[in-house]
């Protein structure tokens, strides 16, 4: 297990943007790296459903309905992991979880930090 911690959740208005952060702080270089990293989103009576990911040797990956939008990245130094989120949707709005699967498929989670966006 890896200990997350997620921040930048907040509320915005549609077509504007926000940041999330996800700081694995007791992580040493070589778990940080090696794990995959995911951010995914459950919106209200929906499943939790992947939006973005990043693999360890650095491929991205998008659901459709953010592609072009959100941005995956990560900070090795700062062993921390981002999305950026723009042109947002009120579709967009739900509890974002960040994850990280390592490669013998264990899974740990932040606490989820809450996006809602207005029309």
């Amino acid at each position: 297990q890896v200990y997350l911690v997620e921040s930048g959740g907040g509320l915005v208005q549609a077509g504007g943007s926000l940041r999330l952060s996800c700081a694995a702080p007791r992580a040493i270089l070589s778990t940080f790296t090696s794990n995959t990293k995911g951010w995914y989103r459950q919106a209200p009576g929906k499943e939790r459903e992947l939006v973005a990911s990043l693999n360890y040797d650095g491929n991205t990956n998008y659901s459709d309905s953010v592609k072009g939008r959100f941005t995956i990245s990560k900070d090795n130094r700062k062993r921390t992991v981002y999305l950026e989120m723009n042109s947002l949707k009120p579709e967009d709005t739900g509890v974002y979880y960040c994850n990280f699967r390592s490669q013998y498929g264990h899974d740990s989670w932040g606490q989820g930090t809450q996006v809602t966006v207005s029309s």
